[in-house]
């Protein structure tokens, strides 16, 4: 849908997994009356899948991406082309049975100039809370999550009504179009994470607020089954981590990755022993994925080299 007051692009990066992606544009399609244009990155489809969602889905505009791109730069592909007042940065694996996208409008309507994002409140399937606002990302604040997981966020997901947040999550939030170009949309450095910590941490040192709704519910499935691919896109995350959270501070850097070796090393030695004592496959790569964690932390290769090295190990 596409008129000449273009309220909202909606971007959606989806790799190849048309189960995730059809729930996700059938929300759309149904629960927003706003005008918008959806963006949907076919990342590495298969020929047959693209043809598919073509002829499923003619009102969407698709992006074949056909090398090998993390998410900030598969995201981009579509920001770039966005014509909307805002845009809607969506994950494939997400659901809506309320008009979300107007709700999210309507809010953003009513805020001040300095509000550059309004994110919903993420939620699990099951109405479980998942992301409703984010604390400050700091290198401290990360290493107590890494000692104390699952409460970092716990000053907000239970909060109801309008209120400003530190951070957003890349699975769903909307952003004014022109801040977002201005701060050249995501940091393509950051391969698979934290690149939407980074870009709401930019916002606000540029002065700008990132708000959440939490009466407007998104939700986010999340996860899913394991899979071999974690053995290439993990240790890219864990590079990314290391260089947001410490920057250009070599005892943080020196801190972080130790914590992170040890961590490996003895994960990798556990799922090693499985491995022996089960031959499991899902067990020897778990273990090959925190070997190569490891490598990672101690290579100058950027999350993406360090993505295609391990990713053609497993192609072969």
């Amino acid at each position: 849908m596409l008129t000449k007051e273009l309220q909202v692009s909606i971007v959606v990066v989806c790799m190849n997994n048309l189960k995730n992606l059809y729930p996700c544009l059938e929300g759309i399609r149904k629960y927003t009356t706003v005008s918008y244009e959806t963006l949907v990155v076919a990342y590495l489809f298969s020929k047959e899948n693209f043809e598919k969602v073509k002829r499923d889905f003619p009102w969407v505009t698709f992006i074949e991406s056909n090398e090998i791109r993390g998410f900030s730069e598969n995201n981009n592909l579509a920001l770039r082309q966005a014509k909307g007042k805002y845009c809607y940065v969506l994950n494939d694996d997400t659901l809506m049975d309320t008009p979300v996208i107007d709700s999210l409008v309507e809010t953003f309507e009513r805020m001040p100039e300095d509000v550059a994002v309004v994110s919903p409140n993420i939620k699990f399937p099951d109405g479980r809370p998942q992301y409703c606002g984010r604390k400050n990302a700091t290198f401290w604040i990360f290493m107590k999550r890494m000692f104390f997981p699952g409460h970092s966020d716990s000053q907000y997901v239970y909060k109801t009504g309008i209120f400003e947040t530190y951070n957003i999550s890349g699975a769903a939030f909307l952003i004014k179009t022109n801040v977002f170009r201005a701060i050249g949309y995501f940091d393509e450095y950051y391969f698979f994470c934290p690149e939407d910590i980074a870009v709401s941490t930019l916002l606000r040192k540029k002065g700008y607020k990132c708000m959440v709704n939490a009466d407007i519910n998104q939700y986010h499935i999340q996860g899913g089954t394991w899979s071999v691919l974690q053995t290439a896109t993990d240790p890219a995350h864990y590079k990314g981590l290391v260089r947001f959270y410490c920057g250009e501070s070599l005892a943080k850097k020196t801190i972080l990755t130790i914590f992170f070796v040890i961590r490996s090393i003895f994960r990798a030695s556990i799922w090693g022993a499985i491995w022996c004592f089960s031959l499991k496959k899902k067990a020897k790569y778990k273990a090959v994925m925190y070997i190569n964690v490891i490598r990672s932390l101690f290579s100058s290769k950027t999350p993406k080299e360090i993505f295609v090295l391990y990713y053609d190990q497993i192609k072969r």
